[in-house]
């Protein structure tokens, strides 16, 4: 979709400023996207698709306003929103500093000290175009294994048999895993921490400053490994990241078993939103604890 007058007008009413320049950026996997320069000098982030669903961008506003609350790593302001569009800060890109990965680490644990009385979020959101699930039941928000069974990886399954991709094997093996995950999670209970949850090496950037900025949340309150665990997934995270990380909030003893188990989430996911590239990853993931 592109910046149609009616759109521009009402962003400029909103922002009471004229936009006196826009220009189309490169990078957008869901949505087009505009730098807009404003009468005033200022510069915003303009994201628009009217073929996403009509919340979408009101969701992820409200979660980098949440993101932003930890005060811990670099997010751009929602400035406004509507049912097509979302307007945020403009950050600058830089180049990487030389300490960008240890203070990116540091930062990273920073916003997982900031925690919530209950796992999930006020609201349900979206994962890339997939909604998730935050909102709970049958005391979900204070059992984590019962929230993350229940609210991720079930809920994917299902979409998966919805699609058509999930095959009696898949089936199978998931009801096996469904009786050992009390088992696999035990012992790694905390505080539910302020996620990401998306955090991938396409959502984050480097700022003017060769800082991180993170970008287009998944956000809901829960265990930190699997933020962490969607950063190794795709690679994109040097050592340094990790070593930081860990001095700064150190890991319950066992977190590379439970590593598989949140990676899960997103292969599933990947599955629903890309087709069946990624079910034999899936299936291996599952099998690692059969």
């Amino acid at each position: 979709m592109s910046l149609t007058d009616k759109i521009k007008k009402e962003i400029e009413e909103r922002l009471d400023s004229e936009v006196r320049k826009y220009e189309s950026l490169s990078g957008g996997c869901i949505s087009n996207a505009y730098r807009l320069t404003m009468s005033s000098g200022q510069k915003y982030l303009l994201k628009i698709n009217d073929n996403t669903p009509t919340d979408m961008f009101e969701k992820e506003a409200h979660g980098l306003n949440e993101l932003q609350k930890a005060d811990a790593v670099r997010v751009p302001g929602a400035k406004i929103y509507s049912t097509n569009y979302l307007v945020t800060e403009f950050i600058e890109s830089g180049r990487k500093s030389n300490s960008f990965f240890s203070g990116f680490g540091r930062g990273f644990a920073g916003l997982h000290k900031y925690t919530n009385s209950s796992f999930g979020f006020y609201e349900d959101n979206y994962i890339g175009s997939t909604p998730q699930k935050n909102l709970t039941e049958d005391n979900e928000d204070k059992d984590w294994i019962k929230f993350y069974f229940n609210k991720r990886l079930l809920f994917q399954l299902l979409l998966c048999e919805k699609n058509g991709l999930a095959d009696e094997d898949l089936r199978k093996k998931f009801g096996r895993l469904e009786s050992r995950v009390s088992d696999i999670l035990k012992d790694s209970q905390e505080q539910p921490s302020l996620l990401h949850g998306d955090l991938w090496s396409g959502n984050y950037m480097v700022d003017e400053h060769g800082n991180a900025c993170i970008i287009d949340p998944a956000v809901y309150y829960g265990h930190r490994e699997a933020d962490l665990a969607m950063t190794r997934l795709f690679g994109g995270y040097s050592e340094d990241f990790y070593k930081s990380y860990n001095e700064s909030f150190p890991l319950k003893d066992g977190w590379e078993y439970r590593e598989n188990i949140y990676k899960l989430y997103h292969v599933l996911n990947h599955l629903n939103l890309f087709g069946r590239a990624y079910y034999s990853q899936a299936l291996s993931l599952i099998s690692f604890y059969l």
